[in-house]
């Protein structure tokens, strides 16, 4: 029987040896992760699963029916240069993610893409208004004024036959259907001029009542809509100078024509009864010999005259340097009290001996999550004069106008804004506090420093160091504190010296907004962009002067 070769190893332990690669040949699975980490770092993907792809496929083409939507609407409405914007848009988001690689962009699109469209964009449209005079009266073309005075300028013909009429509806529009002296039946809208129609249906004085595809009101619901019936206008053509058929009642219309009668060739509005005439005075109207000019005008550029309005307009000059003064004293007094508020509070809380700190913190920032504009209306009431709970209920009946007198008024926002901010200083200070070393302390009490010669010189410094961007901050913010402004005294009491609504409590972001959407004045997009400018300016001055001192803080560390 021959021996077994003791030299060659059993066919099972040979199996189950692993085979070791050549030496300095890369192992399988290292090289599967070398190519992955290349591909990485080359921008470069694998193929995306199925499912994925499917996904990719079905956004982007929910996008682009959306985007073909909105080209189509730009294109019909002529705004060419948006359109051109719109496209390259389109074609930039299709190039990004239909390419293979790029997936920093793919991540980045949509952000930088709503950064654009929701604040660069929105930046640069009101710095463009700022320089013009756009507002009411002066909101569109000079074309569209025209065609606006001649419609509203209108007065009843005294020949006009009577037009029998009918209101008619289809959908939400109201629609008058007319019949003439002849019998011919015309039907139209405010927006669609008069058009003859063929099948109408008509009663036995030959009146046209019905027509197919409209419903017909009957007298009770004709009474229920009088005020939007009254206000149709049918005008007879496209040419605004033939005019319009109108009806008082539902039953009966007469034509009106324009009382100002449009020459172009002289580029010039006469009145037909009295001959004024009214030509183009260069600044967006029509005005006549006198300065008069008629109600609607047209969008111009008028460079520097919004900014050069707001320091030189009667009405809007004492206010406005009144209103500066108290927005930089209201923002610093916010700020310092505050912080001070704050830091004391986040220093006595911060004991390591007290009792139910944690309790007392939660309390110190319920006034933080409550809204501030809810805040507002709340103090708003407890502060009210007449019925007020501080006044009512504290003080036994008093009548002091907390928000009524302009020095109380001004108390009244301070006290407010600082029960609304101390929060979020106590909850800075706390953090920064916690973050201190307990050395330094330890160290300068040992070296005989005073408890307030150790906050001085030692802590207070070294909280700077973290809190003073967030100081810097918070003054930008309150700066534009719109809520608590508005909300508790809504600018009041107002100036007695002008005819704005301008008050003793108004800062310039509210004074900003009600320029723009001011009653009585109209608004005036154009210098409440000015002014808008103007505090942008202010504020970044004021930020870039504090943020270039604060590196002297550094030195601390």
């Amino acid at each position: 029987m021959p021996k077994p070769d003791l030299h060659e190893p059993p066919a099972s332990a040979a199996s189950t040896t692993p085979v070791q690669p050549p030496r300095g040949a890369a192992h399988p699975k290292a090289a599967h992760q070398d190519a992955a980490h290349r591909t990485i770092r080359n921008g470069r993907r694998g193929p995306d699963s199925i499912k994925g792809t499917i996904l990719k496929i079905v956004l982007l083409g929910l996008v682009d029916a959306f985007a073909v939507y909105v080209l189509m609407m730009l294109f019909l409405s002529q705004s060419w240069a948006a359109l051109a914007v719109s496209s390259l848009v389109v074609l930039a988001i299709n190039w990004i993610y239909l390419r293979r690689g790029g997936l920093p962009a793919k991540y980045l699109a949509p952000g930088v893409l709503f950064l654009l469209v929701f604040q660069v964009l929105v930046v640069f449209f009101s710095g463009y208004i700022a320089f013009t005079n756009y507002g009411d009266g002066h909101n569109s073309t000079k074309e569209d004024a025209i065609a606006a005075i001649q419609l509203t300028a209108q007065k009843r013909v005294p020949d006009s036959p009577a037009y029998k009429a009918a209101v008619l509806t289809k959908g939400d529009t109201f629609y008058l259907l007319f019949t003439d002296p002849s019998g011919k039946a015309q039907i139209g809208s405010t927006d669609e001029p008069l058009t003859e129609v063929s099948g109408a249906g008509k009663d036995s004085t030959g009146k046209a009542n019905s027509l197919p595809g409209y419903e017909t009101l009957k007298f009770q619901e004709i009474v229920a809509n009088q005020q939007e019936i009254l206000k149709i206008t049918v005008p007879v053509s496209e040419n605004p100078a033939d005019g319009t058929l109108r009806t008082a009642d539902g039953s009966t219309a007469y034509q009106f024509k324009p009382a100002l009668s449009y020459d172009a060739a002289t580029d010039t509005f006469t009145d037909s009864e009295t001959g004024t005439a009214y030509r183009d005075n260069g600044k967006g109207a029509f005005a006549d010999a006198n300065g008069e000019t008629l109600a609607t005008g047209w969008k111009i550029d008028v460079g520097m005259e919004n900014f050069a309005r707001a320091f030189t307009d009667p009405s809007l000059r004492g206010p406005l340097l009144g209103v500066i003064l108290w927005t930089f004293t209201f923002s610093v007094a916010s700020v310092a009290l505050t912080f001070a508020l704050g830091l004391l509070l986040a220093i006595t809380f911060n004991r390591e001996d007290l009792r139910g700190k944690k309790v007392y913190r939660i309390l110190m920032i319920l006034p933080y999550a409550f809204p501030a504009f809810l805040s507002g209306l709340v103090w708003s009431g407890i502060l009210n004069p007449e019925f007020g709970w501080l006044n009512q209920t504290l003080l036994g009946g008093a009548h002091i106008g907390w928000l009524t007198d302009p020095v109380l008024a001004k108390i009244s926002v301070l006290v407010v804004n600082v029960w609304l901010g101390f929060p979020y200083m106590f909850l800075v200070c706390t953090g920064a506090l916690q973050s201190l070393p307990t050395e330094i302390d330890e160290a300068a009490r040992m070296d005989g420093a005073s408890p307030w010669r150790v906050f001085r010189s030692i802590k207070l410094p070294l909280l700077l160091v973290s809190v003073a961007p967030l100081l810097i901050s918070s003054f930008a913010f309150n700066f534009n504190n719109f809520n608590v402004i508005y909300m508790l005294t809504g600018g009041g009491p107002r100036f007695a010296d002008t005819d704005r609504d301008i008050g003793a409590t108004d800062i310039l972001i509210t004074l900003v907004y009600k320029v723009a959407f001011g009653q009585g004045t109209g608004r005036d997009y154009g210098l409440a962009s000015a002014l808008a400018i103007i505090i942008f300016i202010i504020v970044a001055t004021i930020s870039a002067i504090s943020f270039k001192h604060t590196k002297a803080l550094e030195d601390v560390n």
